[in-house]
């Protein structure tokens, strides 16, 4: 039992502190606080401890089951039958699929908010909101006949962390966000990580070397002259998906550099190695360098029987000869990690009876490296930039040949990115507390992670998916891998917001 004398003298010394302005708070410190800690010997406020991803581990409980019925419902909002996924942007599927997910981030107690292309968000606040939150997050469009996990994982892998986490108890010092980015896919304009790439800070790059906006006047002037197959511009698109409503400037869009605190990725690897390793994480040091190559060949055409050999301007052959180049040069490049694919080759008229007399040609390259050193780095784009040169060489020298009239740009020829060490080590202490293999390794495929690394610390984290399959139906990653990838993010998101 208090003493009455101890009792009458605590009430005395409240009354009179707060009687008393001039007594209070220096520095932010509560007088009243510190003079009862000072008298009663025990504190009342305890200080702020550091993270320890152990504390957590005991309530770590992924729904997984419920995560992969989520991954079969938004399979299920596709322009092609199972088992094969096809979710253009802005396509009547691709907004069903949006709506679906935006109700996710709904029920998961976020706030939601939306940008003019359709870039979605939901925010966890944290106890000090004025703190640059922690994001994460990925895509959930599809090339035409892929498979369902490309995307999804990292967009619905990340809303069931940030759902452990709420179950957990867990309160971030950070705010927490999840971002579905806006086609990440180059299918539907061409050009892919659109959503990523408006806030991408361009550095040194040249027009040509960035995407659809790298934040300047020339590159919102291109965005609004750029058109799909079916003559339907960027703008017309994102508006008939309710989008950019009664807006030409895109620049509310743009993100500031440091606007977040880090950015990490949940994605399946898209290659061989962790599940011919039977590693379950891939931590991500650095991201390829991409580049993409739009080339137009025009000829004459005719009737495919009545113009002689001798006398044809074949702008099929011509599109041919150049696709065989780029294999060419790439396997003379002396890298075994530099790759060159002609993804798309269309001729017109496309009949039997009649010479090609235009041929498109879509390539995509991709350089990685396998060192760190920013030297190495500069050699190897060095090397990309001298084959996109020679098969730029190659397809003049065979239009002057052929007779047939050239067109060749850059869509892009990007840098490439490296993970930030802070994500780095916390996607390898998640992965050791949890007892999971795991290893550093390039992302050798890009993602919208390789952009945000222009405003953000940033990485990324692979789980296996069987035998490398992807963007094609037979993509499949287990449920065991699934859980294992949301597990790490789970920890990882918990140490990346409680600094």
């Amino acid at each position: 039992m208090v003493p009455q004398g101890l009792s009458n003298f605590c009430l005395l010394l409240l009354l009179f502190l707060h009687s008393s302005p001039g007594i209070l708070a220096v520095n932010n410190e509560d007088p009243t606080a510190k003079i009862m800690e000072e008298f009663s010997g025990y504190p009342i406020h305890e200080p702020p401890h550091s993270f320890d991803p152990r504390s957590l581990l005991s309530s770590l409980s992924v729904d997984v089951q419920l995560l992969l019925s989520q991954i079969a419902d938004l399979s299920t909002f596709s322009d092609t039958p199972a088992p094969a996924i096809t979710r253009i942007l802005y396509s009547e599927k691709d907004v069903l699929a949006r709506r679906y997910v935006k109700n996710l981030l709904g029920l998961a107690g976020l706030s939601v908010r939306e940008d003019a292309v359709g870039n979605m968000f939901g925010r966890w606040d944290g106890y000090e909101p004025e703190l640059a939150p922690v994001a994460t997050g990925s895509h959930i469009d599809a090339i035409p006949y892929s498979g369902i996990y490309d995307g999804v994982v990292g967009v619905l892998g990340a809303i069931e962390a940030i759902n452990t986490l709420k179950r957990s108890g867990y309160k971030p010092k950070r705010s927490l966000e999840v971002i579905v980015f806006t086609s990440e896919e180059p299918t539907r304009f061409g050009i892919g990580c659109v959503g990523s790439h408006l806030y991408d800070i361009p550095y040194n790059l040249t027009f040509e070397c960035s995407r659809l906006m790298a934040r300047n006047e020339a590159v919102m002037k291109a965005l609004k002259t750029t058109f799909d197959k079916q003559n339907i511009s960027f703008l017309e698109a994102a508006r008939s998906a309710g989008y950019a409503k009664g807006v030409d400037d895109l620049s509310s869009v743009f993100l500031k550099e440091g606007c977040y605190s880090a950015f990490v990725e949940l994605h399946i690897e898209q290659g061989p190695i962790l599940d011919a390793e039977g590693i379950s994480i891939g931590v991500v040091t650095a991201i390829a360098a991409p580049a993409t190559l739009i080339v137009d060949f025009e000829g004459n055409g005719g009737h495919a029987g009545g113009v002689l050999m001798p006398h044809r301007n074949d702008a099929g052959l011509a599109a041919a000869e150049l696709a065989l180049d780029v294999e060419k040069y790439v396997l003379e490049s002396g890298s075994i990690d530099t790759v060159g694919t002609v993804g798309i080759l269309q001729l017109h008229p496309g009949a039997i009876n009649s010479i090609p007399s235009k041929a498109h040609l879509t390539i995509g390259m991709v350089i990685t490296w396998l060192e760190v050193a920013e030297d190495t780095r500069d050699i190897d784009e060095k090397r990309r930039n001298e084959v996109i040169e020679k098969i730029h060489e190659s397809a003049v020298a065979i239009a002057r040949k052929r007779g047939v009239n050239l067109s060749f740009k850059i869509l892009n020829q990007d840098p490439p990115a490296h993970s930030d060490k802070s994500v780095i080590e916390a996607v390898e202490v998640a992965s050791k507390e949890l007892n999971l293999t795991h290893k550093r390794m390039i992302s050798r495929a890009y993602h919208d992670s390789l952009f945000m690394a222009g405003v953000s610390p940033m990485g990324m984290i692979f789980i296996p998916c069987y035998k490398g399959h992807s963007h094609k139906p037979e993509e499949y990653a287990s449920s065991q891998d699934i859980e294992n990838g949301v597990k790490v993010l789970f920890l990882t998101l918990a140490k990346l917001s409680s600094t």
